[in-house]
């Protein structure tokens, strides 16, 4: 028996130790928490805030009576719906943006909102819709288009131009507005204001995903940017004519003067060939009986010529006349 006692001691022995130990961390958990450096540590008795942190460290509460949650510092990404607003010009846009928002302070946060991400999410979906409204209303919608890209530091005006026509994003712009270009998730901010101090939360910044139409403006828009496409068209097509008629009548012109001198002096050219000529021909007959030679040669064409690709012909001539003499042999 005392041996059976004595192994049952021993076999007991470190389930004893490890139950002491769980004790001892259930003990340590229900007196001790860690806050770590990414989040906000909330302590609560009986329901009732009575201790928030916001830096880390291990900290001490009483067991059994307060309970420790914990909220985090990350800043958070909320994607609001897309909604419709009208802009100063009673221009209807389709508005699609997210919202940055972390928690500033964690006692307001759960007193308000019961530390829910989830009812925070809903209160700035309220908040910053009636600001997009506000903030849209007061501004054309060429203005909304411009400010979307805006720097949000320095105002300037742009020169807006179709050229970067995008109905994605609705960068519709003009060829002879001036807008100021100012970014709009300031102006969003700036109406938003201490709205969101109530619940403990901070909106970091508001960026615009999408400008777009209503569909049933659509088909106008596209028609619109049709129209003035097919007239810069035109416009460049009158310009590339007129520029081509130019080009044509100063090269005919070129070509009638490069004509003109060409003839002139082919003619000029001819002129002293024949000059030259009649100078060889007065050289080589200038004695008497070289021009007798000279004058019957040409008579004798001048019977070829009359004759030539004629058959059985007669050919009737004056006794005295020149060719009478050539053929009686009279000098």
């Amino acid at each position: 028996m005392s041996k059976n006692s004595e192994k049952k001691r021993r076999l007991s022995l470190p389930a004893t130790i490890l139950v002491v130990i769980i004790v001892v961390m259930i003990c340590f958990n229900s007196v001790a928490y860690v806050t770590n450096e990414d989040q906000y540590s909330v302590v609560k008795q009986f329901g009732k805030i009575v201790d928030v942190n916001d830096t880390a460290g291990l900290r001490s509460k009483t067991p059994f009576v307060q309970s420790v949650s914990y909220i985090s510092k990350a800043t958070r990404l909320y994607d609001l719906s897309a909604s419709e607003v009208i802009t100063s010009d009673k221009k209807t846009m389709i508005i699609d943006a997210f919202v940055l928002w972390k928690i500033t302070d964690a006692r307001t946060f759960t007193s308000a909102l019961n530390a829910s991400d989830w009812t925070a999410q809903a209160r700035l979906d309220v908040i910053v819709f009636n600001a997009i409204k506000t903030t849209v209303s007061s501004m054309t919608q060429d203005e909304v288009i411009a400010s979307r890209n805006g720097s949000g530091e320095n105002i300037e005006t742009v020169d807006v131009t179709l050229d970067d026509v995008d109905l994605q994003d609705y960068q519709v712009e003009d060829e002879t507005t001036d807008v100021k270009k100012i970014a709009i998730s300031d102006k969003l901010l700036e109406c938003i204001g201490n709205q969101c101090d109530q619940y403990g939360i901070e909106v970091v910044d508001i960026e615009i995903k999408l400008l777009d139409l209503p569909d049933e403006n659509k088909e106008a828009v596209y028609n619109r940017m049709i129209t003035e496409r097919k007239n810069i068209a035109t416009a460049y097509t009158a310009q590339g004519q007129s520029e081509a008629q130019k080009i044509r009548n100063s090269t005919d012109k070129e070509v009638l003067v490069m004509l003109s001198e060409a003839q002139a002096n082919a003619e000029k050219t001819v002129a002293e060939g024949e000059a030259e000529y009649m100078k060889i021909l007065a050289d080589a007959y200038n004695d008497p009986e070289k021009a007798d030679f000279y004058l019957y040669t040409l008579q004798l064409d001048s019977l070829k010529k009359s004759l030539n690709g004629k058959k059985d012909n007669v050919l009737i001539i004056d006794a005295n006349s020149p060719f009478a003499n050539i053929f009686n042999g009279v000098n």
